[in-house]
């Protein structure tokens, strides 16, 4: 088959998003399909258009073999109507995608944003081919939950999208168990079209390696234990409970230190926490390639993630903790619903309840004062990511799904037909 990828973020652009489609078109790829991504000039999480890509509206380029073609969009990052312009922007040049990108055979759009499924439908009419709506996150519910946007015109418009989006797609993707539930269940979208990619890990990037003493050296960590935080620093992390944590620990283990790479809406108000603090136990990094990630997790004793105590975040599975369990380290995660049950399950570090500081300090005590534990855990969640969380195997089962629904059935006279074929020769 020949996909199409409709998607604000791609290479080289880093988080979940851009990571996550690239290790699926990788795997498309390397299962004989063929792929076309449309995208916008690289700008995040940043939020500025990359030095190599400014001054231009479109460009294509080559990504793996396949032809990548981005359009302008209004840069931006954070909350409110400059991060509106910048989704409409987008939907809106996308759409010159269909006078460079082959007619495909399904398109494949991702959201967030929301608003991708207008372009995504038009497209599909033009084409004559369905998309596929892939939900990563429930939009409008999380600005809701986290009063990004006020009650009123916006949000019901939002909400009636989001429901017209459900309804002119073919399927409708569901990257966690909770999205999937909530999809049928709340948003009552018919069982039948909801199909299941949850987040995977790229074994042979991400594995157990031998501590990177250049990097250790260059990054004056020598004698530290790291613990590492990689990827977006936004509104909806709640990394407070991190900084607190390091502060209320920088006396009684001097020799630990919390690492944060990447970049977003609440890094500038975290990094003049952490300066008014006076902590030099807390580093920030910028936003890093997966390549160099894997390498930072050399360094490190201990991979952490969190989210914010909202009801939103009970269907959450952050895509860090699959990436730490593949690294061979043990996961320190405050958090709670999906993402603490997995976790628990792959019995691969210490759960703490969401937004407790005084919990993820103990589970940090814990942790720090006892390594052969932080090995187990370790082991237990490389060992899980490889039985189950394989890019290679999700997206085999995806496509398996997939192309049994897109099977229409036999027409009745045909079955009819197959059905006395049958009777005779049981006979």
């Amino acid at each position: 088959m020949r996909f199409l990828i409709l998607t604000q973020y791609f290479p080289p652009e880093v988080g979940a998003p851009p990571v996550r489609l690239a290790n699926m078109v990788e795997q498309l790829l390397s299962m004989g399909h063929e792929a076309e991504v449309i995208t916008a000039l690289p700008n995040y999480p940043m939020g500025k258009i990359f030095a190599e890509y400014r001054h231009k509206f479109y460009c294509r380029e080559s990504w793996k073999g396949i032809s990548v073609h981005r359009f302008w969009v209004y840069a931006s990052t954070g909350a409110g109507m400059r991060r509106l312009l910048n989704y409409f922007s987008f939907s809106l040049t996308c759409l010159l995608g269909i006078f460079f990108a082959r007619r495909p055979d399904l398109i494949f759009v991702e959201s967030p944003p929301l608003f991708l499924s207008i372009p995504a439908r038009l497209l599909s009419l033009l084409w004559g081919r369905p998309f596929i709506f892939n939900v990563a996150d429930l939009w409008p519910d999380s600005v809701r939950e986290m009063h990004l946007m006020r009650d009123g015109v916006l949000l019901r418009l939002a909400g009636s999208l989001e429901f017209w989006s459900y309804r002119k797609a073919a399927f409708v993707t569901a990257v966690t168990e909770g999205i999937r539930t909530t999809l049928v269940e709340t948003k009552k979208v018919p069982p039948e079209k909801v199909l299941f990619l949850p987040n995977g890990a790229n074994t042979e990037m991400f594995k157990g390696m031998p501590e990177d003493a250049e990097l250790v050296q260059k990054l004056g960590l020598r004698g530290q234990r790291v613990i590492l935080y990689a990827g977006t620093i936004g509104l909806f992390h709640g990394l407070d409970v991190a900084i607190e944590a390091a502060e209320l620990l920088r006396s009684e283990v001097p020799e630990f230190t919390f690492v944060l790479i990447g970049s977003g809406s609440d890094r500038s108000r975290l990094e003049q926490l952490v300066k008014s603090k006076l902590l030099t136990n807390v580093r920030f990094l910028d936003p890093q390639p997966p390549e160099m990630v894997a390498r930072l997790f050399s360094i490190s004793y201990a991979g952490f993630s969190c989210l914010k105590n909202l009801p939103l975040f009970e269907g959450a599975r952050p895509s860090k903790l699959i990436t730490i369990m593949a690294s061979g380290k043990p996961v320190l995660y405050s958090g709670a619903g999906e993402g603490a049950r997995l976790v628990l399950e792959a019995r691969a570090g210490i759960v703490t309840a969401p937004e407790s500081v005084s919990a993820l300090v103990e589970g940090m005590r814990t942790l720090l004062n006892d390594p052969s534990l932080a090995l187990e855990f370790g082991r237990n969640g490389r060992r899980f990511v490889e039985e189950n969380l394989t890019w290679r195997t999700l997206v085999h089962n995806w496509l398996e799904d997939l192309n049994s629904r897109r099977q229409p059935p036999a027409p009745a006279a045909v079955q009819d037909k197959c059905r006395s074929t049958a009777s005779r020769a049981g006979r």
